[in-house]
């Protein structure tokens, strides 16, 4: 086969090496001039280097014996320095990489032309009569833009901005450093590359970049701003510019990675098909990963490129996607890192270790043992140095005077039966089961209802008589008994109501009609819903003193958390959207009025939570800009606890059922609104309980106990 490749950077070259290692004939055209190149360092992982070993072993000895390795990452923040062991970190200086891999690849009879341009009006002239073409020239591709719709590329910019430079000293560990300025914040991702020279990579809002005046100076001014910025840092060394402007990184998608053009098969490696940013740091690698299941993929059909192309892609894209993932929420923590100034240094420093998923409590007590446990007397509070503390999620948690949380671990989910009439029966045992299994401190009732019409289901408990206290006493009498906190969760269903029971189906009316409905507006939830009732003023009274009236008969029942629902398209949740409540310009007025009631009504000593829709997940509905507001309102408002949900305002929000999928939320509403959280969302382990806790992202985690006990999945309410 005949390969034509288009660029000379890791992706282009190393996959040269390989097909010619498989007796392909390689030409590849690069546009600039040998050794030219405008980054710094690469860094590798122990990973990275086991896949070149295996891959081309002769490649792999001479990277090697270049490399400068560490096993340390600094970050200064406030005054000090964190450091964290443990790690295991190598790189080399960009312009020796790619030296060694062309230099392999001349050796092994590739056809090598630099300083050659790829024509735009016909790029694909310089790779005539080959038979497959591989575009590797970068994120902005000359070839992927000639067949963007094909390719079906995406570009999404981040909200920073950031400047490449090099430094003149080697650094002793990969180093973060955080300086909050009357501009704003900026922050340094650095690292050494060779024995005399690091990487040094500044970033800071946009907002910081204007104010600073940087987006008006010229490339010497930026890097003397710099300079200056972290001279206590750089002491009597230098920056280093080449071409080191100020950019917006943006991420590279594509929905293909090949397609065919004139009977040429073509094909993305690198950052042509895929970007992912640089606080990862794992661009290289993942050019390189490309390269090589490319190669694999001809190896394994050597006589089918359809096939070959077919796998490289089936391979590569899923992993790709996950590393993207996971720089997309490294990039936001860096972006709204500001939230976190006022944490002390640990937690700051774990919150950054395990931003983005990589790292959590558990592997890093395996990496850096020392560090984790000043975490974990930070977290608890410990006075003095102690040997022994407990981990985050066994540390109990005060709600209020007489109500302490033995741990931070709550259990959600139907815990009994119900009579038609909404009477609760018998707790179930397999729910009292999973409280002692798990030894949750905080379990959750299922929707309770304030009224029989705000049901969600046939089988839907409620609290609106006697006959309800007398059963719901019971209940929390056994959930004390079982060592733990009931917390009931005050429901009326709205539009969302007169449904049969959820083993039955999700959102399924009542086959003989049900009862009658009411909602902000006459809009029912779903095509196949009962159409609710507009309430008046006399509706929204009567259902405000309904809650008033429950909620006094839950305190009469013993129950030691009221959390007030206002999530998962229910009724106060379809006050709050513009979704469901296009017209009111008050729209948490009436929540809050029946926030007051429940504050009223409920005993001042026992601790008051909101179950809040804090982000719609469709266009037009709210965002976490107003989660953020309306937790604050709601905190004002007497709300001590914000158990923090997402979507199903409406049927086709944009579902997320990825591993803590709310955890960015929970840690939003949390830190900038200022109210402690409750956080659930495929949390499925006591690791990662641990790491949201000791990286101050929630106060509760949440365990879905059939996921948890019984590996199901978990439920979308």
């Amino acid at each position: 086969m005949r390969v034509g490749i288009c660029g000379g950077g890791p992706a282009g070259l190393y996959l040269a090496i390989l097909l010619r290692r498989a007796g392909h004939e390689v030409a590849l055209r690069e546009r600039n001039p040998p050794g030219v190149t405008y980054g710094w360092g690469v860094v590798f992982s122990d990973e990275s280097l086991a896949e070149l070993r295996d891959a081309d072993y002769e490649t792999y000895l001479q990277i090697d014996a270049a490399l400068v390795r560490w096993s340390s990452i600094d970050i200064h923040y406030a005054g000090e320095r964190i450091r964290s062991t443990g790690h295991g970190f190598a790189a080399i200086a960009r312009t020796t990489l790619l030296r060694l891999l062309a230099e392999r690849a001349v050796a092994l009879g590739a056809d090598m032309a630099f300083s050659t341009e790829v024509p735009d009006d016909d790029p694909w002239a310089p790779f005539a009569g080959c038979d497959l073409v591989v575009a590797a020239d970068g994120v902005r591709s000359a070839l992927r833009a000639a067949q963007a719709a094909a390719f079906g590329s995406r570009f999404s910019p981040t909200a920073s901005k950031y400047v490449w430079f090099g430094a003149d000293m080697a650094l002793p560990v990969f180093t973060f450093i955080f300086t909050p300025t009357a501009h704003g914040l900026f922050q340094v991702h650095a690292y050494p590359y060779d024995a005399h020279r690091s990487t040094f990579i500044v970033e800071t809002s946009e907002a910081a970049w204007r104010s600073a005046g940087l987006d008006a100076m010229s490339e010497g001014d930026s890097l003397a701003f710099c300079q200056d910025l972290f001279a206590p840092y750089l002491g009597d060394h230098r920056l280093l510019s080449n071409e080191s402007v100020w950019r917006t990184f943006v991420t590279v998608r594509n929905r293909s990675w090949h397609c065919q053009v004139g009977g040429q098969d073509v094909v993305l490696v690198g950052d042509a098909a895929h970007t992912a940013h640089f606080s990862i740091g794992s661009g290289t690698r993942l050019a390189l990963d490309d390269a090589i299941a490319l190669a694999k993929a001809f190896v394994a059909s050597p006589g089918d490129r359809s096939a070959a192309l077919a796998a490289y892609e089936g391979d590569r894209q899923p992993i790709v996607e996950r590393f993207q993932e996971v720089a997309t929420d490294s990039a936001r923590y860096f972006e709204s890192v500001g939230r976190y100034l006022g944490f002390a240094p640990e937690p700051f420093a774990f919150n950054l270790l395990t931003r983005s998923g990589r790292i959590s409590h558990g592997n890093l007590t395996a990496r850096d043992p020392v560090l984790v446990n000043r975490v974990d007397r930070r977290f608890v509070g410990a006075a003095a140095p102690r040997l022994v503390v407990p981990p985050p999620l066994l540390t109990p948690l005060r709600l209020a005077a007489g109500c302490e949380l033995a741990n931070r671990v709550v259990m959600a989910g139907p815990i009994l039966e119900a009579a038609e009439d909404g009477r609760p029966g018998e707790a179930h045992a397999s729910a009292l089961e999973g409280v002692a299994a798990t030894g949750a401190a905080l379990v959750v009732t299922e929707e309770v209802a304030p009224v029989a019409g705000g049901r969600v289901t046939s089988g839907s408990p409620g609290l609106w008589n006697d006959d309800h206290t007398e059963g719901w006493a019971k209940v929390a009498a056994r959930v004390h008994e079982a060592g733990a906190r009931l917390a009931l969760r005050l429901t009326h269903a709205g539009r969302r109501g007169s449904t049969q029971p959820r083993g039955r189906g999700l959102d399924r009316p009542l086959p003989a009609g049900g009862w009658r409905l009411v909602a902000p507006s006459p809009v029912p939830y779903t095509a196949r819903s009962l159409r609710p009732e507009a309430m008046d003023a006399a509706a929204r009274e009567a259902v405000r003193a309904a809650y008033g009236d429950a909620a006094a008969r839950a305190a009469d029942a013993g129950v030691d958390v009221l959390l007030l629902d206002m999530a998962d398209g229910y009724l106060l949740a379809s006050f709050l959207s513009p979704l469901t409540n296009p017209g009111d310009d008050r729209r948490d007025s009436y929540p809050l009025e029946v926030l007051a009631a429940v504050r009223e009504a409920w005993p001042a000593g026992r601790p008051l939570a909101v179950r809040l829709v804090a982000d719609d997940r469709f266009p037009g509905g709210l965002t976490a800009a107003d989660g953020v507001i309306l937790a604050r309102r709601l905190a004002a408002g007497g709300a001590g606890l914000i158990d923090v949900a997402a979507g199903h305002t409406v049927p086709d929000a944009a579902a997320d059922y990825r591993r803590l999928f709310n955890a960015g939320l929970a840690d939003r509403i949390r830190n900038e609104a200022g109210v402690p959280v409750v956080v659930g969302g495929h949390i499925t382990r006591l690791d990662e309980v641990n790491t949201v806790l000791a990286a101050g992202r929630a106060d509760l985690c949440r365990l879905d106990p059939r996921t948890y006990l019984r590996g199901t999945p978990p439920s979308p309410g």
